[in-house]
């Protein structure tokens, strides 16, 4: 009989990270797991050292989160959840800072870029860091007056970081989308309430074979909410699509699109079948 996996759920980033964040809202009975790398991530779950893995998937803002969409599929694991966190970026500094002290600010280019309005009107020098919770850190441990950071208010808080202005995020609509994995599949039964389907699949090498696969979605009224390509194995003709639609394969209508899906598709593989999360809901 296989040990049931620890009470802990791994994330990509340091403590304090967005994705940490998300971790604690989504699962506030589990522990968080800091991984230097998705791989990272992945393996702990894959492993059974931890039972989840919370795996950003895109922002509204910055949009796709690189390395997500062509690792995930070949990890192994089961998309069993979703979760939209709000990212509500603070300028952390020292005790003792000021808005008069400060001269430079550091986090992520993401982070950077999404309070470029905050940063010109403070008048601050952009200085890129590794991510948002390690320049945190950073600046935690150089007790420097003259230095900021943009990171979390969980950063703030595990680094002793004091704010100096909240929520200067140029988009107050700022929201990252995040997938929960598992080893083990959890499948919603069919008819209790919205569900999503994430599959990916490789098309054969005939004329308009792109437009023949997705036209049954069309048809049978699927909404596709999602549609990213890319390519794998380093070779330009050999081109994956990650495909998020409304619905479960056991309902009728996304059943026939599946399965015309299948006749011109090379390769078709669903990664999971979740709840949607209630954000959707408010964004209609």
């Amino acid at each position: 009989m296989t040990a049931k996996p620890p009470a802990l759920i791994a994330f990509q980033g340091e403590a304090g990270a967005y994705s940490d964040l998300a971790c604690r809202s989504a699962c506030p009975e589990l522990e968080t797991l800091p991984c230097a790398s998705f791989d990272e991530a992945f393996a702990a779950v894959q492993k059974g050292r931890a039972r989840l893995a919370m795996i950003p998937i895109e922002n509204s803002t910055a949009g796709r989160v690189a390395d997500a969409h062509h690792l995930m599929p070949e990890a192994g694991l089961h998309i069993v959840g979703e979760w939209f966190q709000p990212v509500r970026h603070q300028l952390l500094a020292v005790k003792g800072a000021t808005l008069e002290t400060i001269r430079t600010v550091q986090s992520h280019v993401q982070a950077l870029d999404q309070c470029r309005g905050a940063t010109r009107r403070f008048g601050l020098r952009r200085v890129v860091g590794a991510d948002t919770a390690g320049s945190a850190a950073e600046i935690a441990t150089s007790g420097d007056r003259t230095r900021a950071a943009i990171a979390s208010s969980l950063a703030g808080k595990i680094y002793g970081l004091k704010t100096l202005a909240a929520n200067i995020e140029d988009n107050p609509g700022n929201t990252t989308r995040m997938l929960l994995l598992s080893r083990t599949p959890s499948v919603p039964k069919p008819g209790r309430g919205r569900t999503i389907t994430t599959f990916v699949f490789q098309v054969r090498n005939v004329p308009a074979a792109l437009y023949k696969a997705l036209g049954g979605f069309a048809t049978n009224g699927v909404n596709m909410t999602k549609l990213e390509s890319y390519m794998v194995g380093g070779i330009f003709t050999a081109t994956q699509f990650y495909v998020d639609v409304e619905g479960h394969p056991a309902d009728r209508n996304l059943e026939l699109a599946l399965e015309e899906l299948r006749f011109f598709a090379k390769e078709l593989r669903i990664l999971g079948v979740y709840p949607a999360h209630p954000f959707r809901a408010r964004q209609r």
